[in-house]
């Protein structure tokens, strides 16, 4: 791989179609990967298959997931014929986590601590192991934290010192309805709780249906306040202030 130019190529991929983005990041990475735990990052897969067979998947296990959400991961594992880097909490870091405050503390002292221990560590270690990752993000999805994203970034929260991780965001300029239409077009597999009402699906106990019209964010931590709604997975996003 030769050097990447990130600013030439987010001028490049402003605005650009999700599979022009794709197509650049497999051209200038090999090792990449596809972050997957939603209805966008299997149009990502997808789309991913058709240009290069060999493309790298992980996922992550909270542990607090819907039983739904488990057998989703494995219908698209077989769908696609594909590994599936099925990534856990450290159980030292966990055990400790839950013996002092117990499973339910995120409803009074916010969800960062949990989604650190069962999401962000667990990422951290993947990363680490990567030049760059895609991500399903969308602007649309939260205006507060994704609005001004582009489309190629500098992954400031999981760089290092002698080490920077490119992060593509493909989907960023698709709405819901896009997405949703290339799923009935190409048939391609979703997480039946989408059928009761669920749109955005994290974890079991802090993931619930929206009602008509509300965003597709409000089922996330909805006692929490809307401009802080990331797990930490991008918590770039969240602005200071």
């Amino acid at each position: 791989m030769t050097a990447f130019d990130l600013a030439s190529v987010q001028t490049e991929l402003q605005g650009k179609n999700p599979r022009t983005i794709l197509k650049a990041a497999l051209a200038n990475f090999d090792n990449i990967a596809i972050s997957f735990s939603g209805a966008e990052d299997v149009v990502l897969i997808d789309m991913a298959m058709q240009i290069r067979k060999d493309i790298q998947v992980f996922s992550l296990d909270t542990g607090r997931l819907h039983p739904e959400t488990y057998r989703f991961l494995e219908q698209v594992r077989k769908h696609y014929g594909i590994n599936i880097d099925i990534l856990s909490p450290d159980r030292t870091q966990l055990d400790a986590f839950v013996k002092e405050k117990g499973l339910f503390s995120f409803y009074e002292d916010g969800h960062q601590q949990c989604c650190g221990i069962r999401k962000v560590e667990p990422l951290k270690r993947k990363l680490a192991t990567l030049d760059a990752w895609i991500t399903g993000q969308r602007k649309d999805q939260s205006l507060d934290t994704r609005g001004d994203i582009p489309e190629v970034q500098l992954d400031g929260g999981f760089s290092g010192p002698g080490k920077q991780l490119i992060k593509f965001n493909p989907l960023l300029n698709w709405s819901s309805t896009q997405v949703w239409d290339y799923i009935e077009a190409y048939q391609v597999p979703f997480n039946e709780l989408h059928n009761h009402g669920y749109i955005s699906i994290g974890c079991e106990p802090c993931t619930r249906p929206v009602l008509p019209n509300q965003h597709e964010r409000a089922g996330r931590w909805w006692w929490e306040d809307a401009a802080k709604k990331e797990c930490g997975l991008h918590g770039g996003n969240v602005k200071s202030g």
